[in-house]
């Protein structure tokens, strides 16, 4: 039975995220969900010291054996893309460091394989990874920058094993139709 540990980041300017999962066999369990207060700190450069700091403590408590980060979306403010640039890199710095595998997936990506939706809210995603994970409303925390890091780790669990195919969909009604076979009951339930 195959037992791994995912760490899963959402990289932030001031709020980043991280979440833990257990996975054994088809199992997932949630082992810690957080978040990196960023905003303490004035200067940019002392962020990125605290930044690669956490995530180095983060992987030598948990020893995961990869790590699932949310890539940063193209958004109009340069500047803004930048500086989550430069923290992304840290922690993929901090990973490599540390000899962990590190893939990065799009934030339509993880919303997709989350809820179905890749255009679901933050909360939408929040809430289905309580149901998928058994984890409390007190114990998801109130930062959604945390959520999303777990949603990656998630997604990455989703996708290992999982060869890339050429099928598209053009979304969960378009997969029921084409995979009758491996959907419970279709859309009916």
């Amino acid at each position: 039975m195959t037992e791994q540990i995912i760490l899963g980041i959402d990289p932030g300017t001031n709020i980043m995220g991280y979440g833990v999962l257990h996975v054994k066999g088809k199992e997932t369990r949630m082992l810690a969900l957080g978040i990196i207060d960023l905003r303490k700190f004035p200067d940019p450069y002392l962020k990125l010291g605290h930044v690669y700091e956490r995530v180095c403590s983060i992987i030598e408590g948990y020893l995961p054996d990869c790590m699932a980060i949310e890539a940063p979306f193209f958004g109009k403010n340069i500047q803004s893309m930048l500086k989550l640039g430069r923290v992304q890199g840290v922690a993929i710095a901090a990973a490599i460091q540390r000899q962990v595998p590190i893939t990065e997936y799009a934030p339509s990506k993880i919303k997709m394989a989350i809820t179905g939706n890749g255009n679901a809210s933050k909360e939408q995603v929040a809430d289905m990874l309580r149901r998928m994970l058994h984890v409390d409303r007190e114990e998801m925390g109130k930062f959604l920058d945390a959520s999303d890091a777990l949603g990656a780790a998630y997604c990455h669990f989703l996708q290992m094993g999982r060869p890339e195919t050429d099928h598209k969909y053009r979304g969960w009604a378009d997969f029921v139709k084409k995979n009758k076979e491996r959907v419970k009951g279709g859309m009916d339930d």
